[in-house]
């Protein structure tokens, strides 16, 4: 397979802008270093297959991607064993109310996507966080826009409703600013 200079140059282009994104959703499904097999693998197919590179590539690689980490075993594995060993271990800390209020609200969303089901995960996932439309996100999972429709909007109604059932995180009060020396001096009293 011998392709032009013009073909290497998109295909390198297509490589240098969209690497991260496959890299970003493999990290989502495995840990990074089978995380960059998965990515190496995916653009190792798409060259092969460079001929059927579509204008718009990064459903096209989405897809190779969500087909290689299927065949990864190790992933499935260390995935499985992770859930196991999360999901046996008993709570024994909480974060405080000094914590960040963005990291608490960020574990909250964490607690409630651990209430879905991989199916959903992966639809609220690959449109609010890879930013595929709809339409784009089906050609990923190999389903009809509208199956994948009606999949988004059930991820989303149990996404709401999980995050009703999450306590909402603490609020930390601000701390006083700094006292200026006027604020510490001895004021004045009545007597």
């Amino acid at each position: 397979m011998t392709f032009s200079e013009t073909e290497r140059r998109r295909f390198a282009a297509v490589f240098l802008e969209l690497s991260p994104r496959i890299y970003s959703f493999a990290c989502r499904h495995c840990d990074q270093v089978t995380a960059q097999d998965v990515t190496a693998e995916t653009f190792l197919v798409a060259w092969r297959r460079m001929d059927q590179l579509p204008d718009m590539p990064l459903p096209w690689l989405l897809g190779i991607a969500r087909n290689v980490l299927r065949n990864q075993v190790r992933a499935t594995i260390r995935r499985d064993r992770l859930v196991k060993a999360i999901t046996s271990a008993p709570a024994t800390s909480r974060p405080g109310p000094a914590a960040d209020a963005d990291v608490l609200e960020r574990l909250r969303l964490a607690e409630a996507l651990t209430q879905l089901t991989d199916r959903e995960r992966e639809s609220l996932l690959l449109v609010a966080w890879d930013g595929l439309t709809p339409a784009q996100a089906a050609t990923v999972t190999g389903c009809s826009a509208n199956t994948f429709a009606r999949r988004l909007s059930r991820a989303r109604a149990r996404l709401s409703s999980a995050l009703e059932n999450t306590p909402d995180p603490p609020r930390r009060k601000n701390p006083p600013l700094r006292s200026s020396p006027a604020s510490t001096a001895p004021q004045p009293t009545d007597r």
